[in-house]
């Protein structure tokens, strides 16, 4: 039995996919460039280490660059796609846990931002959980 993640690898898409995953991309890259070139100024602020402000930052530029390449293949890897989404959403499950458990010593500014975060990243994840059922649909009545 074939299932539709196997039988659907690749998305020929126009619809929501796409932009939304340029979208995270491109909002990924600018809290990447905050976080490396303002950490300074953030760690006290958000009261959490520049050093991992630094990292975090890193870790989001190269994110934002793969993000970005995932959506600029013609057609979408399905599975590359949801490689985001998963990854999405352990952003958001990290970044509560954060919160919860005070892991960094956030100020309630720096906690009150790891959630507003979380929350931008899980619609992120959720529009393009429903981009990736549009475009699966769509190729499967087309």
């Amino acid at each position: 039995m074939t299932t539709t993640r196997t039988a659907l690898p690749f998305l020929r898409t126009g619809g929501l996919l796409r932009p939304v995953l340029r979208l995270d991309a491109l909002v990924t890259g600018a809290n990447a460039a905050a976080y490396l070139l303002a950490a300074p100024l953030l760690d006290g602020l958000l009261g959490l280490p520049a050093g991992l402000l630094r990292g975090v930052g890193a870790f989001l530029a190269g994110y934002a660059v793969a993000v970005w390449l995932v959506a600029a293949r013609r057609p979408i890897s399905a599975p590359a796609a949801e490689v985001v989404v998963g990854a999405n959403v352990l952003w958001v499950v990290g970044s509560l846990a954060a919160v919860l458990t005070g892991l960094g010593s956030p100020s309630t500014v720096g906690a009150v931002w790891l959630v507003l975060q979380a929350a931008v990243v899980a619609g992120f994840a959720g529009l393009q959980v429903a981009g990736l059922r549009g475009a699966r649909q769509a190729r499967a009545h087309g």
